[in-house]
């Protein structure tokens, strides 16, 4: 785990809970197979590896967790952010909340353990478009199997955290936390903006996955994106945005905390 950074009113840590490994065929680009088949080819390895993260938000409101990583629903490579706060002698009864970017695995099945929800106390915050889209049995009839694990989580949040869970819009989501609309990666995918007068930190889920690769290139995207299209318009706008905003940005995906700067026709991530 990272040292913490502040931020408004909390103490932010990094927590990483593991890493994602998949062919370099899951690599998309918006203009079109041409510019994809050149995507994998620029890529220059068979697969891509990259960090799992959630982030712990320490502040005068108790515990907060953004996203909540695997558990241990993905096997022993991940889960690591449950260890993490264990190191840190916080145990899962201390969260009072979590604020979830979209409603992936990699983000939110550490909510589970078993049949029972692994944070006792906490209330979820979940963004109001997400949960609409992955509780619609109608959605999930006509969404490919392999790609139904959204409304399996959501089914299965809705049971354990019943009476505990919040939908967000955009805007305020908490005492100096925005939730910022990011569509595209999942329809309600959002991240959430740590207001600071000095420097805010946005945590941008999903909006890159490949850091360095996606910034120079906003059309490059992953085959889990929902809406490819929708995604590569998000990731433009919001790298946009965060370099003339000035804010600190880190995410699911990304190693650290960054700054954002124009270079060309794209952007390029450096430490903050």
């Amino acid at each position: 785990m990272d040292q913490p950074r502040h931020f408004g009113r909390y103490a932010v840590s990094i927590l990483h809970d593991g890493y994602f490994e998949a062919p370099a065929g899951v690599l998309t680009h918006a203009s079109g197979e041409q510019m994809r088949r050149e995507t994998v080819r620029r890529w220059g390895s068979p697969t891509i590896r990259i960090p799992v993260n959630c982030f712990l938000l320490s502040g005068p409101d108790g515990i907060t967790l953004v996203d909540a990583g695997t558990g241990t629903a993905w096997g022993e490579a991940y889960g690591h952010a449950r260890a993490a706060l264990r190191d840190l002698s916080i145990a899962p009864a201390d969260v009072r909340r979590i604020l979830l970017t979209h409603l992936h695995g990699d983000h939110a099945l550490g909510l589970v353990d078993g049949d029972m929800p692994y944070f006792p106390n906490a209330e979820i915050v979940i963004p109001a478009t997400d949960l609409a889209h992955f509780a619609d049995e109608a959605k999930r009839a006509a969404t490919p199997k392999a790609r139904q694990g959204g409304f399996d989580i959501t089914a299965a949040l809705q049971h354990l955290y019943a009476g505990r869970i919040r939908t967000a819009e955009p805007g305020p989501a908490w005492p100096g936390i925005e939730l910022v609309a990011l569509p595209g990666h999942t329809y309600g995918h959002g991240g959430y903006l740590i207001e600071d007068p000095a420097r805010s930190l946005l945590l941008w889920g999903d909006a890159l996955h490949l850091a360095a690769f996606q910034a120079a290139d906003p059309g490059i995207g992953l085959a889990y994106d929902l809406d490819g299209a929708m995604a590569a318009n998000t990731r433009r706008d919001i790298l946009a945005r965060a370099a003339r905003e000035g804010w600190v940005v880190s995410g699911g995906h990304i190693e650290g905390f960054r700054s954002v700067r124009q270079n060309g026709d794209g952007y390029e991530l450096a430490s903050a």
